[in-house]
């Protein structure tokens, strides 16, 4: 059985993640900064697409919580672009790098996890519940990640913010990037709950059951 997953973001009022340069940019008040600490608490794992470690360079950590309790750190990263330097591989919590098999560069992680051809997220769910025991995956990027997830139909639970900001671009990142439709008539999401947190509002869906 595959893990829940739970997809979670901020956005502008104008639905950008990022500025053009992708770069991040403030979005969450200091409210939703604190509702995704606690999130964060709750699930087994935080995955991100490597787009989101080379613009971003993130912890996916919880501060008050040490390597053996806070959540596995997961990354995409096909084609080995992680440096060795970055953040989500320091001894804050365990990391496992997703990447080819045709990937040469080698981490200092907890585990690397190979695949051939290209990446199926729903064997890649399958095998890190049955390899290391994940239950739940949060989700946090970047754009086209999420797209793929979307695309992919392994979207349990839908949350965004969206913050009082406007950043514009035509070729700023959204929350759902990538070529295009997630599916050829979209995906349609049953609205399950709204709250304002500080200058914005947390929208939270769920993927409408066919």
């Amino acid at each position: 059985m595959r893990p829940f997953v739970h997809v979670n973001c901020a956005m502008s009022a104008d639905g950008k993640i990022a500025g053009i340069e992708r770069k991040q940019v403030r979005i969450s008040s200091d409210e939703d900064k604190n509702r995704v600490k606690e999130l964060r608490k709750k699930y087994d794992a935080i995955l991100v697409g490597v787009g989101t470690v080379l613009a971003d360079d993130p912890h996916l950590t919880v501060k008050e919580l040490d390597y053996d309790t806070n959540p596995i750190r997961i990354v995409i990263d096909p084609h080995g672009r992680t440096p060795d330097n970055a953040l989500v591989l320091d001894e804050k919590a365990p990391t496992v790098m997703i990447t080819s098999s045709d990937c040469e560069k080698e981490w200092d992680c907890e585990e690397t996890i190979h695949f051939e051809g290209e990446l199926c997220l729903s064997e890649m769910l399958e095998t890190l519940a049955e390899e290391i025991g994940i239950e739940s995956i949060l989700v946090e990027g970047g754009g086209e990640t999420i797209a793929h997830f979307f695309r992919e139909g392994l979207v349990d639970r839908y949350t965004v913010f969206v913050g009082g900001l406007i950043i514009g671009g035509r070729a700023a990142p959204t929350p759902a990037g990538g070529d295009g439709w997630a599916a050829e008539n979209g995906i349609k999401l049953v609205l399950k709950d709204s709250m304002v947190m500080g200058n914005g509002v947390v929208l939270t869906f769920e993927p409408e059951k066919r």
